[in-house]
């Protein structure tokens, strides 16, 4: 297992659009490092959670989530405290379900996960979904270390951002 596994995955669209930027890897490790970091350095706007299932309930693999754009307002902060941190959280737990993290590994492995959330996203009920399947496609990115370097190179030529 690499010491730090990187996956990515864009899902939905509309203002509800998810966006995920995750990084797995051992407790003792860099991920670890910046695991702890992120949980500790809490500033306005920019916060670093504990993704949970419910209260005391956390996702295993122990899973920090933050914000990629500064929360402007409450309706984005419960936006993001409420359906993307259950997202997130499920999407962890399903991965070990599934067998795609090895449940053997979820104590000693950590993920730090970064999400999206439009200031202007009204339907929670998408931020959910989106952001479910969009953790879970990084998940598995991540294990399977996809896009591989030959399969970005066969499309670096033609790839067509979406915000470009």
């Amino acid at each position: 297992m690499a010491s730090i596994m990187v996956g990515e995955s864009l899902v939905g669209d509309g203002n509800e659009v998810a966006h995920i930027d995750l990084m797995i890897g051992r407790k003792d490790g860099p991920v670890g490092v910046a695991f702890a970091n992120r949980l500790a350095a809490q500033t306005a706007g920019h916060n670093g959670l504990l993704a949970v299932l419910e209260p005391n309930l956390p996702a295993k693999p122990d899973t920090v989530m933050f914000n990629k754009v500064t929360i402007k307002g409450a309706t984005q902060a419960v936006q993001m405290f409420g359906p993307a941190q259950m997202a997130v959280a499920k999407a962890v737990a399903d991965s070990v379900a599934a067998g795609i993290i090895p449940k053997k590994d979820a104590e000693d492995l950590c993920i730090v996960c970064g999400v999206f959330i439009h200031w202007e996203a009204k339907d929670t009920k998408k931020i959910y979904e989106y952001n479910y399947q969009a953790v879970k496609e990084s998940i598995q990115r991540a294990f399977a270390q996809k896009p591989t370097v030959d399969e970005v190179l066969a499309k670096k030529d033609k790839a067509k951002h979406p915000f470009a």
